[in-house]
């Protein structure tokens, strides 16, 4: 089984990071500010402007360690790789499955079951957990509207059925997802969801846990042989990361929902840690951004009971092997996708 590595975040606008030997230097007006070692390292995530030495850019081509640049308010730049990993049939099978309707319903089918439970367990937990808190009959009659969709999802035959589907669901849950909100409503609040931009402090909260999750689907793609850009339930757009996309619907509710509800009804951030910019949109301030990230990193290391494999792993080790099984579906040693179900 593969192990968790570590991820640099670079935070800071000012560094620029380079290669001395077999660690990364972080530096800061002409100073070294950090050094790592390489071999320590699964993922660098940059928010800085001046960038990256070609030096460091090939040694984590080489060495399989995702190399992203984000802007500061979390949205998709540039992402490094180096040579294709995996077998190449695995691939052409991949894209000839993406040109066959019954092959991308099924696979997007898989995806949407996964998400749809995950999102009433988010819901569920919430009910659980908080009974005297939150308003019940609405929060339960969510879950239930949700569990009638699993069965709809199942008798699904086309895309345009199973994406008419996903949008209903989302609305049901992004409209219960309020009610999950316990603390601090004046600051967060979610009344619809809102992207490019977002337009509060809630939605900036999730867009930027979404960004991430979705970098780290990507990677796991990319080193199973995976191509993470032709994907059976989003449609295929240029520079669009479609199978990761569809990827991390499944993982959406577990890894970001949760956290996020988690860092604001724990009170770990606050509404003065957001700005409003003359566009209308929301961004995280760089106090916050930090301690998201460092959230995110904690989140990854806890573990579970992997639902389908029986074993247990980090939360962060879930996309690499939710790509593993997509990726052995494909090659036809699994009859069906089999989506991650959080218990």
């Amino acid at each position: 089984m593969k192990t968790l590595g570590n991820v640099l975040y670079v935070t800071t606008p000012e560094a620029y990071l380079s290669l001395d030997g077999e660690n990364v230097v972080v530096r800061k007006d002409d100073a070294n500010s950090m050094r790592l070692p390489l071999h320590n390292l699964e993922g660098i995530v940059c928010f800085n402007y001046p960038g990256v030495s070609p030096a460091l850019m090939g040694a984590c081509g080489e060495r399989s360690i995702a190399l992203t640049f984000l802007k500061p308010n979390g949205h998709f730049l540039a992402r490094v790789t180096g040579r294709t990993r995996g077998n190449v049939l695995l691939r052409r099978q991949q894209y000839a499955l993406a040109q066959s309707e019954i092959a991308c319903v099924s696979v997007a089918a898989s995806c949407l079951l996964g998400k749809i439970a995950n999102s009433r367990s988010v819901i569920e937990r919430g009910l659980r957990d908080h009974a005297l808190l939150v308003d019940c009959a609405a929060l339960q009659a969510a879950s239930q509207a949700l569990k009638e969709t699993m069965y709809t999802v199942q008798k699904a035959r086309t895309l345009e059925e199973l994406r008419g589907i996903e949008g209903n669901a989302a609305k049901r849950y992004f409209g219960a997802f309020e009610h999950l909100i316990l603390h601090q409503k004046d600051d967060f609040f979610l009344n619809e969801r809102s992207r490019r931009p977002p337009l509060d402090n809630m939605n900036a909260l999730l867009s930027f846990l979404y960004t991430l999750l979705a970098n780290d689907v990507a990677s796991a793609l990319e080193s199973v042989g995976l191509d993470p850009y032709v994907g059976f339930l989003h449609t295929d757009r240029p520079g669009r990361p479609s199978l990761a996309l569809d990827l991390m619907e499944e993982l959406r509710p577990v890894l970001a929902d949760r956290l996020a509800l988690s860092l604001v009804n724990r009170k770990q951030i606050s509404g003065t840690g957001f700005v409003t910019k003359e566009s209308g949109g929301v961004m995280m301030a760089d106090d916050t951004r930090k301690e998201v990230l460092t959230a995110w990193q904690k989140r990854k290391a806890e573990e579970l009971i992997h639902p389908f494999l029986k074993e247990r792993i980090p939360y962060g080790l879930i996309p690499h092997v939710q790509s593993t099984l997509l990726a052995r579906h494909l090659r036809g040693d699994l009859d069906a996708y089999p989506p991650f179900f959080w218990n």
